[in-house]
């Protein structure tokens, strides 16, 4: 009785195992051949309807600082992308000629007070006409000097009083014309030190020392340090815009970073050319970010929340149909849209909560599309 070799008694194993490596290997080698889809879960969450707008970020207001007298510049603090503060000293125009026109000004307020104080050099006259008129009314009293003369010289005691008050009238006037004076040139030389208006940076300078400048010359630009945001909204859309309604904002100098917004001024007419109105928005920004005027960017402002809705990026879109990825191949289906927003867009029918979707190079897949999934990271 013969007996088999083990060698013999295996092969058929053997031979099993390596047609299914083979098949294995030539699986591998396919699917890796398979293009990669890029996909997003649909999830549940937050629908939001928005209202799309483009923004612009602007310097609250410009100052341009200018001289309201004439002279020459002695001094100035005048730099380009310097930040002043308000009532800082910034220009100094030369008060020589100011200066002698108060200290003589000065003088003549010590003269015309002393006038004032000793009176109309008429005062002695007049005290004498008095005595003489009391002592003419004894008499035509009296009946020693005639009535009719001593009304006369009544007139004339008169005439005299008032040629006095009259001229001591003119005395303090001349005193308070002076001082007039004097606070005119204090005044003007106040202004020949100029100072900053608000707090802000300096963006251009016109004047140097040594510059001999006209009154309301400029001197320099000065623009704010506060920011505001404005929101250009196309006619269609404006109806359904109200005060405090959120919005999210992206400037296209930050790529794709979004900031939360709020509306805090609506314009209540469009421009005249574009015929697109103008909102103001608050926006919150992380510490150590700051806006420079001239950033442009776009806004979503949001005007409708739904709870509970199914969401997908906006990207996977491609008109109404979206690519599904499922056990290794695509499916085109057609979609019903609800709420669109900035990046997302709500899906009424077409989809479930759990199904991935296609978010990028669409035009390169077909229905039917045997491809290997790679799962969107934020």
């Amino acid at each position: 009785m013969s007996t088999s070799s083990p060698a013999k008694a295996n092969w058929p194993l053997r031979l099993v195992l390596t047609a299914v490596l083979l098949g294995l290997a030539v699986y591998g080698g396919l699917y890796a051949l398979r293009p990669v889809a890029l996909v997003a879960p649909v999830e549940r969450g937050k629908a939001v309807r928005t209202v799309p707008g483009t923004l612009e970020v602007k310097a609250e207001f410009a100052i341009e600082l200018k001289s309201e007298v004439g002279g020459r510049v002695s001094s100035s603090e005048l730099d380009v992308g310097k930040h002043v503060f308000k009532g800082d000293t910034l220009v100094q125009i030369d008060t020589g000629d100011v200066d002698l026109d108060i200290e003589r000004i000065h003088n003549e307020i010590t003269a015309a007070k002393r006038k004032v104080e000793l009176g109309s050099t008429l005062r002695p006259e007049v005290l004498n006409s008095r005595d003489t008129l009391d002592n003419l009314e004894r008499q035509a009293k009296a009946g020693s000097y005639p009535v009719a003369e001593f009304e006369k010289q009544k007139r004339l005691h008169q005439q005299l009083q008032q040629k006095m008050d009259l001229d001591e009238v003119n005395l303090r006037l001349a005193l308070e014309n002076f001082e007039n004076s004097l606070r005119a040139k204090e005044r003007e030389k106040s202004k020949m030190t100029i100072t900053a208006p608000s707090d802000g940076v300096v963006t251009v300078v016109t004047t140097r020392v040594g510059d001999l400048i006209g009154s309301n010359s400029p001197i320099a630009t000065i623009i704010a340090v506060g920011r505001t945001i404005e929101a250009k909204i196309s006619e269609e859309n404006f109806a359904a815009i109200k005060l405090g309604q959120k919005a999210t904002v992206h400037f296209l100098t930050f790529g794709a970073d979004q900031y939360n917004a709020v509306i805090s001024k609506i314009l209540p007419s469009a421009d005249a050319a574009t015929q697109r109105y103008t909102v103001f928005l608050d926006i919150f920004l992380p510490e150590g970010r700051t806006l420079l005027p001239g950033l442009t960017g776009e806004v979503s402002i949001i005007i409708a929340e739904r709870a509970d809705a199914l969401i997908i990026p906006r990207r996977a879109l491609v008109g109404d149909y979206v690519y599904v990825a499922a056990g290794g191949a695509l499916e085109r289906r057609k979609v019903t849209k609800g709420f669109d927003s900035f990046n997302k867009v709500e899906i009424l029918t077409g989809l479930q909560a759990g199904d991935e979707v296609v978010v990028e190079q669409q035009d390169r897949f077909r229905d039917g599309d045997r491809v290997r999934s790679r799962l969107l990271t934020n």
